[in-house]
């Protein structure tokens, strides 16, 4: 219990100390997440949609080259950078452009290099997470949607990617929880995050654990209120869970659907719109009957 209470004093004593410049610093960590997930998301929307755009044989031989050509180069793109760790993607893009041009170019804002790197990383995760929304749509809507006279375009913007989208919230939120606490390795270029925080309090007073704590605690707190507000708005899009047919719409109006409230419907025996009650169907069939001396069943 001793060690316990003096846990509680050393994270006091450093919340007192350094309490705005923690939270300063998530505010950064958050910054740099949101931005990167929503233009990660645009990158991998547009990869996702290039590897999908459907190519035949009765195609012009300019399109499919063009079409093998881009795919090609998008898988590169996804290949290496998921299958490269992110800390070595900033060193060689923040590094290796003024390296390549002899200090000709080099990132002016550590920002801009930060939203850089961590977008295009998520980019590659969500150009996959993107193509596998768009084929787990069933091919019958799109093939729905070109009866009509849609093209391609039409068809991906108003039927596929509405629903791709919502299949991928899932992945989505997971991409944006994996930068809150990926965005750490961001101060291998000077970028100062929460985690950079971390660093720089333990250099001064060597106060490892406490800060650790306070670190994992405030990681532990922006996750699960992320997945929280994540899982509410997955169930905002699904909707309603029941729905009700409109049993009053003028729209309705159909032959043997409509029932007018005094009169039934065309097809009701009782309905007086169309046709005599019983009492006149009866008198008719007995008339008939007399004039011509028998009916076909008496035959």
């Amino acid at each position: 219990m001793d060690r316990f209470s003096q846990l509680f004093s050393d994270v006091g004593a450093l919340l007192d100390a350094y309490g705005m410049a923690y939270l300063r610093d998530m505010g950064n960590t958050l910054g740099l997440a949101v931005i990167a997930t929503v233009l990660g998301f645009i990158i991998g929307l547009a990869c996702g949609i290039l590897n999908t755009i459907p190519c035949s044989k009765n195609d012009s031989a300019a399109k499919r080259v063009l079409l093998k050509v881009v795919r090609a180069i998008v898988r590169i793109y996804v290949e290496v950078f998921r299958g490269t760790p992110m800390i070595l993607q900033a060193v060689f893009i923040f590094y290796g452009l003024p390296y390549f041009t002899n200090n000709a170019y080099h990132f002016e804002s550590i920002w801009a290099a930060s939203i850089l790197i961590v977008s295009i990383n998520t980019g590659a995760y969500m150009a996959e997470s993107v193509r596998g929304g768009i084929i787990s749509i069933d091919p019958g809507q799109t093939e729905g949607a070109k009866s009509i006279g849609m093209n391609h375009f039409q068809t991906m913007t108003s039927v596929i990617l509405p629903q791709a989208i919502r299949n991928i919230m899932p992945q989505i939120g997971n991409n944006f929880i994996i930068n809150v606490k990926d965005t750490s390795v961001m101060f291998i270029i000077g970028f100062t995050e929460f985690f950079a925080r971390h660093r720089y309090i333990t250099g001064v007073n060597n106060m490892y654990f406490p800060s650790a704590v306070i670190e994992m605690t405030g990681y532990l707190i922006v996750t699960l209120t992320a997945s929280i507000l994540l899982r509410w708005l997955e169930k905002r899009m699904d909707g309603s869970s029941s729905y009700e047919l409109a049993g009053a719409d003028n729209l309705t109006m159909t032959a043997g659907t409509y029932s007018h409230p005094d009169r039934g419907t065309p097809f009701d025996e009782r309905s007086g719109e169309f046709g005599a009650g019983e009492e006149e169907r009866e008198r008719i069939r007995i008339a008939l009957k007399n004039r011509n001396g028998s009916m076909r069943g008496d035959r």
